[in-house]
């Protein structure tokens, strides 16, 4: 009996790290909260992406939408969910440093409560317009807009989107009525409907309407024109010298989140991002995939958050 037990006991010692093995990270379908509406850019990119990611993973990855306070409420919802590698989430610029121009308080810590994954995408914005908006450059607009109201729809406060509307009303000189909505989608809807004059989106959510000569595009946020719009001016040459506003986001996790875990996910993340098939998915609308290292994620957090505050309190851009 006792050689029996002493097998038995040497059996398991041996088995125990296969038991173990057999059962890696993911085991259940993960959760992919998406903090802005459906359609825009962010919803594109995750969409591209998710095929890839339940290859690689070999589990289901569940996208869910929870729009609302510049994409924060999405965010906060990752921060504060088990850190067991289930929940992601889609972060905007915005949500990972707040709008320095609002002071707005975060219901989150993004350099203590989030542990960055990768970079997904960075994205060109554009100022839009109805195709009958007597407007056609930056610099009618600017000249409009001293001489009456006008407003400009941005993708939620606290969004890039957002923080480029700032800067082109302080670099500009101009005082237009900001308006948020859940999103860069609606904006563009709205903008089309005639029941707003202007809007900055991402060009995922209006490059089908510009193309099709339903809606203006003004001027692109880059230095440099865009690949997918080359023959739109920046809005730097069109009115405003030196204006320079990009968009992007990526993945978060609870900060929790075991290193192992966030490595598996951002080699499943980059890895979707250097598939031919899904770059050339995400550049068609407008998008520019950028993988990155999470230590590299979160060095790149942390000087745009630097970079903004400084770029805000230099023009003056206030929040209404």
């Amino acid at each position: 009996m006792r050689k029996l037990r002493f097998c038995l006991l040497a059996l398991a010692l041996v088995l125990a790290p296969h038991a173990w093995a057999a059962d890696p990270f993911p085991t259940k379908p993960i959760r992919f909260i998406l903090g802005f509406a459906p359609g825009g850019s962010a919803d594109v990119v995750a969409r591209a992406i998710q095929p890839h990611l339940e290859k690689q993973l070999g589990q289901p990855i569940v996208i869910e939408h929870r729009t609302g306070a510049g994409g924060m409420i999405g965010v906060d919802a990752v921060a504060k969910s088990p850190p067991d590698g289930y929940v992601i989430g889609l972060a905007g610029a915005g949500a990972l440093f707040g709008n320095p121009a609002s002071g707005e308080k975060m219901p989150y810590d993004p350099l203590k409560d989030l542990a960055p994954v990768s970079l997904l995408a960075e994205i060109p914005f554009v100022l839009i317009a109805p195709a009958s908006f007597e407007a056609n450059s930056v610099r009618d607009v600017v000249a409009l807009a001293r001489t009456r109201a006008l407003s400009i729809g941005h993708g939620g406060n606290g969004t890039a989107m957002h923080l480029s509307a700032q800067l082109l009303s302080g670099m500009a000189g101009i005082t237009p009525t900001l308006v948020p909505y859940r999103g860069s989608q609606p904006v563009a809807s709205d903008v089309l409907a005639g029941h707003i004059p202007l809007g900055i989106t991402d060009i995922p959510s209006a490059i089908s309407l510009i193309g099709s000569g339903q809606m203006k595009a003004l001027g692109v946020s880059t230095v440099r024109r865009t690949s997918s719009l080359p023959s739109v001016p920046t809005i730097a040459e069109s009115g405003v010298p030196g204006y320079e506003a990009v968009g992007w986001f990526g993945v978060v996790a609870p900060a929790a989140t075991s290193a192992d875990i966030v490595v598996k996910l951002n080699a499943a993340i980059v890895g979707a991002l250097n598939d031919a098939a899904v770059r050339e998915r995400i550049i068609a609308v407008g998008a520019e995939p950028a993988p990155m290292t999470p230590e590299r994620f979160a060095a790149f957090i942390r000087s745009e958050t630097e970079k903004w505050r400084a770029v805000v309190a230099k023009s003056g851009a206030k929040a209404n």
